[in-house]
């Protein structure tokens, strides 16, 4: 019975400013969002994409594994090039270069953003979210698997360095 009720409240739409539906949020017009959480420690990237195209991470990691992608490679989350190519197939443009961040405000209505950054063996790595603006209400879809609640709005614990400006999704 659960699944029937949870298949029925994912296909409601919603007419509320802002209804938080068991991990999920709803924003006025649209169809509850239910973030990805990433399925493989290193899967970040795969997770934000499949945010991003409203797919589920299995759907996303064939794709990406059908281009080469593979969550297990370490530069999926030290390279900018794997989240624009698979952005890329499916119709989606990205800003040609990484923008440094200054401000939440200044963030376009959707971008990939790049948040924990370090270093290791000299060579910068980072976990990707996905900043998105709705009807003026900012958030972050963040697939970290440990997080209570996937959709942050805790922006002062966020410390984004750069990010990718997101069209036509």
């Amino acid at each position: 019975m659960q699944s029937i009720m949870t298949i029925y409240i994912v296909n409601i739409l919603c007419f509320a400013p802002k209804i938080p539906v068991s991990g999920a949020l709803c924003t006025r017009g649209e169809s509850v969002l239910r973030p990805v959480v990433q399925e493989e420690t290193s899967g970040c990237g795969i997770a934000s994409v499949a945010n991003i195209l409203g797919k589920t991470y299995a759907e996303m990691k064939v794709v990406a594994n059908a281009m080469g992608i593979y969550a297990e490679d370490t530069s999926l989350w030290s390279d900018t090039q794997y989240v624009r190519e698979m952005l890329s197939i499916a119709g989606v443009e990205t800003s040609a270069d990484e923008i440094p961040f200054e401000s939440w405000d200044g963030l376009p209505d959707l971008a990939l953003l790049s948040i924990k950054h370090h270093t290791e063996d000299g060579r910068n790595f980072w976990h990707w979210v996905v900043f998105k603006r709705t009807d003026g209400q900012a958030f972050v879809l963040d697939s970290a698997s440990y997080l209570p609640s996937n959709i942050r709005t805790d922006f002062d614990e966020m410390q984004p360095k750069w990010f990718i400006e997101v069209t036509h999704a």
